[in-house]
């Protein structure tokens, strides 16, 4: 089974890649943003729960989110393997995430880690905001604010999988194809 961290920072062009891995790999796509509003929708336990800290301001806390994503597995027993979208955030995640996966006989693959200069991600959030009318991507300080959080925050996940041998940084720079083409080689690779 192939298990895919899609990993980098906003506007580094996870969601178009992930698209293109999902074609060409035949993978489940698992985003964590769409699994919450599912649960939520269908008022789920899990999906009420999220709510519950969600209308509070609070961040879902992990347990909750990885049950969301054990269900989300399970009812894809099937699969050639999976995404992960906008999960880990963070290394207790990864763990947790290692744990449920070590759980099913299964792991993480690899991560694929998108690695695009700040002055782009910059222009390409700017250009998106263009397009797709999404407001956070429009405001400059919001950018930079997202583009912070990520380094600060999030970017720490690397090491958890570079420590393992999984981590694998791809050239985020140049056109779609170019680095879907460097996605596709890194993939094969580990076949």
């Amino acid at each position: 089974m192939l298990n895919i961290v899609l990993f980098g920072p906003p506007g580094a062009g996870k969601g178009t890649q992930s698209e293109r891995l999902i074609a060409e790999f035949s993978l489940v796509h698992l985003s964590t943003g769409d699994i919450f509003r599912l649960n939520m929708k269908n008022e789920t336990d899990l999906g009420q729960l999220a709510k519950s800290y969600i209308q509070k301001g609070q961040l879902v806390p992990d347990e909750v989110t990885i049950n969301m994503l054990k269900a989300e597995v399970q009812k894809n027993e099937s699969a050639r393997g999976f995404i992960f979208d906008g999960f880990p955030r963070t290394n207790a995640q990864a763990k947790a995430l290692d744990n449920l996966m070590n759980g099913m006989g299964e792991s993480i693959s690899t991560m694929i880690s998108l690695e695009v200069d700040e002055i782009e991600l910059r222009n390409r959030l700017t250009e998106r905001a263009k397009v797709s009318g999404r407001a956070d991507d429009a405001d400059p300080a919001v950018i930079q604010n997202r583009i912070d959080v990520y380094r600060k925050e999030t970017a720490p996940v690397k090491d958890y999988y570079s420590s393992q041998e999984k981590c694998v940084m791809i050239d985020g720079m140049g056109t779609i194809d170019e680095i879907t083409e460097r996605i596709f080689a890194a993939v094969k690779n580990l076949k």
